[in-house]
């Protein structure tokens, strides 16, 4: 029965990564050493695509956690719930994770709740263990249990960032947008366009990039570039395309979406 419950878990296709530098092999040794990872990096650059392709790698189930504010002990580790007359244990992500011996990710767990981080801490170092208090149990983690976080440092400030009690628990591996030939090859494949419709599309995300400081607080992502492609592949107007994928999501600001949308007109 738990094998079934792990079941949904397991990453059964490749998914399409290609690596820019060497993080492939540098997570793989972090997961043969028992080393908790931290990814950092810009929205929509790689992250949660990398990790499904190391869980798949590595033939483990990945638990994914989309950390937010309210997000509670009680919601990474496990419940109480009444059913019919009596009250029955459920696990939550984090037990679950550490029973099966799972990859368990928690993405942007900056956003997550100071006493929720507190939390993985003895997940983190030798010990290896996780206290279920409510059950007055102890669950210690197989070795092939991975603890990995990410989180954008472009929104990190003094209320939302990571304590160095925290941050100094884990190796780190930065990510960034992809060199524009990688990030090329990406976008065609992901978004199903011809090369040069790719490449106008990456050349479009450079340009917008260099807007950021300048009133723009976050690039235009991969994914974004993504999402436009796959809209031209259905038929819409590249223009169009970008306008809903690319100018509108980023920013509200009418100058500067006159800004990008002439770097569109430009380009395409």
């Amino acid at each position: 029965m738990r094998e079934q419950a792990i079941e949904k878990y397991h990453i059964n296709n490749e998914p399409f990564y290609l690596p820019v530098k060497d993080e492939v092999e540098i997570f793989t040794a972090a997961y043969q050493a028992k080393l908790p990872v931290l990814l950092k990096g810009p929205t929509g650059c790689g992250k949660t695509r990398f990790i499904q392709y190391m869980a798949w790698r590595l033939s483990r189930p990945l638990v994914t956690v989309a950390c937010h504010e309210d997000l509670s002990a009680t919601d990474l580790v496990g419940r109480f719930l009444l059913e019919g007359e009596t009250t029955v244990w459920h696990d939550g992500p984090l037990s679950t994770a550490v029973k099966h011996g799972a990859i368990c990710y928690l993405d942007e767990v900056v956003e997550a709740r100071k006493d929720t981080i507190v939390l993985i801490h003895p997940l983190t170092d030798d010990r290896r263990i996780l206290p279920v208090e409510k059950r007055s149990v102890v669950l210690s983690a197989p070795d092939e249990f991975t603890l990995v976080v990410s989180y954008n440092p472009g929104y990190q400030s003094v209320v939302k960032d990571l304590k160095q009690s925290t941050r100094q628990r884990f190796i780190s591996i930065e990510f960034n947008y992809p060199p524009a030939e990688v990030e090329m090859e990406i976008v065609a494949k992901e978004g199903r366009i011809d090369e040069q419709t790719a490449k106008d599309l990456v050349k479009i995300g450079e340009k917008v990039r260099n807007l950021k400081g300048h009133g723009l607080e976050e690039g235009v992502s991969t994914r974004l570039l993504i999402y436009a492609a796959q809209l031209i592949s259905l038929g819409i107007n590249p223009e169009t395309a970008c306008q809903v994928a690319i100018v509108s999501p980023i920013t509200d600001d009418n100058e500067l979406q006159r800004s990008i949308q002439e770097i569109v007109t430009t380009v395409i």
